[in-house]
């Protein structure tokens, strides 16, 4: 590095002042940088807020449990791209700039949120609707892969060394306000005009409004100057010709990619949608809480504990950033399972009551049970005994658990309690006399369920709403730990040069494929095991394997130069 000139002191390390050239405060640098990201966040989350509508209205011509995954699926679309999306915009920030760059990100993801808005439904246009929603959610993705990084980049660059956990944490608030402020629109949407309403038209309000925030968030972001370590580097002539080669290409750059994403960032984005999406997704598809009361509940949980994405990203100046996020990845494999046990508990009692006294199990031989998954949206379930018991028992929510049969190739028993039902293989039965053996089944099915005290919905009024609230809030307190101090951590890790790069890519793969698809995932899991918990499997596994991969491999960064 070229020393300064001697007008300018330096520390006892050599370093220069806490980028002494720059022309902005701190504060509106910090405060324009997380408006427009909380603005690209409450586009992309809106999709997935409002998953279960988005089904009737898009995923009407194929099952309901088959076209709630498919949801899942195109909202997983837009992670899926999210990586490339690292690459290309990565790129451009380090060659063009970082404040050009999510300029750009941020109209992408605005024309693409205010289309959704505007898409005629599966009823209207037919397979044309799901498709084009798919198109949009990939250039959603898209532009939230250039955001994220030019956004931290941008403020780590700004912000003093000793404090730049602590400035970057308020860009990590950004995807949990955006969230909020997207539930908080939804709320408000579905009060204002009544649950009916909302359900016919009243969803698309929150995407078409997307237009009015995406105006203001450009223009703050319009008045921001360059990154000054980026521009004294570019003055200097020492920006990278070949960002990605440089970033990916060298076997030094590309081992630090993969220590992040592996010891770091998957780990961090499982805890990140278990406890903010999964959670909804939960409550609301498992429980059979109203959307309304689930959005309630997780807005307030959200509200309560955002301000610690602010105290863990102080805490991680002063005490380095691994050991906190490690130890949100630890407590998160550890507890995941008794405080999800806990708010089915908590959040349908009589469900949980019916689950203990009146276990479900299905007995059939495996061979002639399928994966209540269909890709294509045609197949029924109705050609074994097994299939249309465990069909019935996925749409009603019912968690079961399977037990082999002694009789190769024979019908199903569904044993609720004591009571048992069986369903012979309708395979040899006329169209007619299929339809009534179905029928008949699912009617004694559901005398026996309700006999049994399984709900059809969880009674309002029988929530424990504030015990509801603390679990979330315990979840999202996970999430802060893992995710307050991860920009600056990602920041720390890179060279200048091609830090745009090199940190977006872990991220967006990390959080765009292990955490983005983990809804998708977990729900797959549990249509294939009928255990409604089953699905908590998959971020334990990651949250673990990343927790012993960050020990070991890891570094610490927090009293690290980022200057150079």
């Amino acid at each position: 590095m070229t020393p300064p000139p001697a007008s300018i002191a330096v520390d006892d390390v050599g370093r220069l002042p806490k980028h002494h050239e720059a022309t902005q405060s701190e504060r509106k640098v910090i405060l324009a940088s997380s408006l427009g990201t909380v603005f690209e966040w409450y586009d992309f989350y809106l999709y997935g807020l409002l998953a279960t509508i988005i089904t009737s209205q898009f995923f009407s011509g194929v099952n309901e449990t088959t076209g709630f995954i498919f949801a899942l699926a195109a909202f997983a679309a837009g992670f899926a791209v999210r990586p490339f999306g690292a690459l290309v915009f990565g790129r451009l920030g380090d060659l063009v700039g970082r404040k050009y760059t999510f300029l750009v990100t941020m109209g992408l993801m605005g024309i693409a949120t205010f289309a959704v808005g505007i898409l005629p439904s599966y009823a209207a246009i037919g397979v044309a609707a799901p498709v084009i929603l798919v198109l949009l959610r990939m250039l959603q993705g898209l532009a939230l892969g250039g955001e994220y990084g030019g956004a931290a980049t941008y403020v780590a660059e700004h912000a003093p060394d000793n404090r730049r956990g602590l400035y970057t944490s308020f860009i990590q608030t950004t995807a949990t306000l955006g969230l909020f402020l997207a539930l908080l629109v939804v709320i408000g949407t579905r009060l204002i005009i009544g649950e009916d309403a909302f359900k016919d038209w009243g969803w698309r309000v929150p995407f078409l409004v997307s237009v009015l925030l995406l105006g203001v968030s450009l223009w703050i972001r319009m008045q921001l100057e360059e990154s000054p370590v980026f521009k004294r580097m570019k003055e200097e002539g020492k920006t990278s010709k070949k960002p990605l080669t440089e970033a990916f290409g060298q076997w030094r750059n590309l081992k630090v990619v993969l220590v992040a994403l592996f010891g770091a960032v998957a780990g961090q984005a499982v805890v990140w949608y278990t406890g903010q999406f999964y959670a909804l997704f939960f409550l609301e598809k498992m429980m059979k809480v109203d959307g309304a009361t689930t959005n309630i509940l997780i807005a307030i949980a959200l509200a309560l504990a955002t301000p610690a994405f602010v105290f863990f990203g102080w805490l991680s100046d002063r005490i380095g950033r691994k050991p906190i996020i490690l130890g949100g990845l630890l407590l998160a494999a550890v507890t995941y399972f008794p405080l999800f046990d806990a708010l089915q508990r908590h959040a349908n009692p009589a469900m949980y009551a019916a689950q203990t006294a009146s276990p479900v199990t299905v007995t059939a031989d495996p061979a002639t049970c399928s994966v209540q998954f269909d890709p294509i949206g045609k197949t029924k379930f109705d050609t074994t005994g097994c299939d249309i018991a465990k069909s019935y028992l996925a749409k009603a929510g019912v968690s079961y658990r399977n037990i082999e049969s002694a009789v190769p190739g024979g019908g199903a028993e569904v044993r609720v309690g004591s009571t048992v039902i069986a369903i012979a293989n309708p395979g040899a039965l006329s169209v007619e006399a299929k339809k009534a053996a179905i029928d008949a089944f699912q009617a004694d099915a559901k005398v026996a369920l309700t006999a049994a005290g399984y709900p059809e919905k969880a009674d309002p009024a029988a929530i424990n709403k504030p015990m509801v609230v603390g679990i979330l809030f315990i979840l999202v307190l996970y999430v802060t730990m893992v995710y307050g101090p991860i920009a600056a951590l990602l920041v720390e890790l890179f060279p200048t040069n091609i830090r745009y790069s090199s940190m977006s890519l872990p991220y967006h793969i990390g959080n765009g494929w292990f955490g983005g698809f983990l809804p998708t995932i977990a729900f797959a899991m549990v249509a294939a095991s009928g255990d409604i918990t089953f699905g908590l499997w998959y971020p334990i596994g990651v949250a673990a394997l990343t927790f012993v991969i960050g020990l070991l491999f890891l570094p610490e960064t927090f009293r690290r130069n980022i200057d150079a």
